[in-house]
């Protein structure tokens, strides 16, 4: 059934602000293997392209810092292992809602708006993070970073999740926080609401958008231009 619009929406720094949880499994791993600890700031510009990437990213900056290396492959894949079972015995912690975004999923739903989860979380990990913060049964359909076999920035993600839930690519919007969220959306020709304060290096005017939010609280005029 073709769905009159659809929303997708990324999870981390976008829907849930997750960086305080996923920073104390970032830190109980690094620790535990000899690493220093993140802080917070740290934690929202490594996050984005899932667990492996995040650690890989933060014991190469570690690195670069101490001016040694001590890392290989082996250990990553045991880390990350290590860092995804802590996580999800911990996930919602200290996680929060954004602001305005109940108000908003809300709105979607009485406007029969199919709204989907595209993000590079592990699937499994996104769904039960979902469920706990209560906001899951909003949601047609969660495609996780192992889903399929490609994941954000490839555009693909994005558009094989609007096939699966009935949608229309020309009546799609992508709302996200980085640049991942960003090139993936730009690449598959759909429109992107970029939020602020996302989990990236980079700054809002580097990361390419077509309209700027710093919360969901009245997102719903800028929806209605699409509508």
């Amino acid at each position: 059934m073709n769905q009159i619009f659809t929303i997708l929406f990324d999870l981390d720094g976008t829907l849930v602000n997750t960086a305080p949880d996923l920073m104390h499994a970032h830190n109980y791993v690094m620790k535990k293997y000899g690493y220093d600890e993140r802080k917070l700031s740290d934690i929202k510009k490594l996050a984005g392209r899932g667990s492996k990437i995040m650690l890989s990213r933060s014991i190469h900056e570690l690195a670069e810092l101490s001016g040694k290396i001590k890392k290989t492959e082996d250990k990553i894949e045991q880390m990350t292992k290590e860092f995804i079972e802590y996580y999800g015995n911990n996930i919602v912690k200290e996680s929060t809602l954004k602001d305005g975004l109940l108000d908003f999923l809300s709105w979607c739903k009485k406007k029969s708006i199919s709204m989907g989860v595209c993000t590079n979380k592990q699937e499994h990990l996104s769904i039960d993070l979902l469920k706990k913060i209560k906001i899951y049964n909003f949601f047609d359909y969660v495609a996780g970073g192992n889903t399929f076999n490609h994941n954000k920035p490839n555009p693909k993600h994005l558009t094989d999740t609007i096939e699966i839930m009935g949608g229309n690519i020309k009546k799609t919007i992508m709302i996200g926080d980085s640049e991942t969220d960003s090139n993936a959306s730009k690449a598959a020709n759909i429109p992107f609401v970029l939020i602020q304060d996302g989990y990236t290096e980079k700054k809002t005017n580097e990361i390419y958008h077509d309209h700027l939010i710093k919360d969901f609280v009245g997102l719903e005029k800028i929806i209605k231009q699409y509508l």
